[in-house]
């Protein structure tokens, strides 16, 4: 989980407190993710990165279809070494990287696929905002894939003492409808291992 600029010690905070399976976005299976990104139709070999992915399932997934080319990046070290830890000798096949996604320098033209579920929605900021699309854009390639995820119109205004961010498909498209033409959306209701709903909107986008 990615945090706003300059948070690294907040993220820390959260990781450190609590257990993988405790935090509000855990999911054993990121299956709505793991859904868009089969229809893309990438190969195995793609170059794909996860946004913000900590110690989220989806990087273990991946490596379990044999994904040869995922990049993890999170500002949490914590987080990272956790997942590392959990995946023994496969974390070796995964390139991780430690930073604010505004501010790690990232190859132009490089990704296949960039996935994102639920760090976009922490920028409140236009200016962040602005940041963060013109990052996606210059490092995914040409006719390339990104898959985003943030609270629902519906969804909550806050996560781990942070605002957020709330969209609809159409208004995340509009932040991105410079380099990118929205694909499909799907909506899910998750369930955080506290009982409480989320309610979440998924959109994959496809670069011009």
């Amino acid at each position: 989980m990615q945090g706003t600029m300059n948070s690294e010690t907040h993220w820390r905070t959260v990781f450190e407190s609590r257990p993988s399976t405790a935090v509000s976005w855990y999911q054993p299976h990121l299956e709505v993710s793991l859904g868009m990104i089969s229809r893309t139709g990438v190969k195995q070999e793609c170059r794909l990165l996860d946004v913000g992915g900590g110690d989220s399932t989806l990087v273990d997934d991946l490596v379990q279809r044999g994904f040869s080319g995922v990049t993890v990046l999170d500002i949490a070290t914590s987080a990272i070494g956790r997942v590392k830890q959990r995946l023994g000798e496969a974390s070796l096949g995964v390139v991780w990287k430690t930073g604010d996604i505004l501010l790690t320098p990232l190859p132009d033209r490089h990704f296949d696929l960039w996935h994102d579920r639920a760090v976009f929605h922490f920028f409140v900021e236009v200016q962040s905002r602005q940041e963060y699309v013109s990052k996606a854009s210059k490092a995914i390639k040409s006719n390339g894939h990104l898959i985003i995820a943030t609270f629902a119109s519906d969804g909550p205004d806050r996560c781990s003492s942070l605002p957020t961010m709330r969209y609809t498909p159409s208004g995340l498209a509009e932040e991105f409808k410079e380099d990118f033409t929205l694909i499909e959306s799907q909506p899910e209701s998750h369930m955080t291992p506290q009982g409480k709903e989320q309610r979440f909107i998924y959109c994959r986008f496809r670069r011009k």
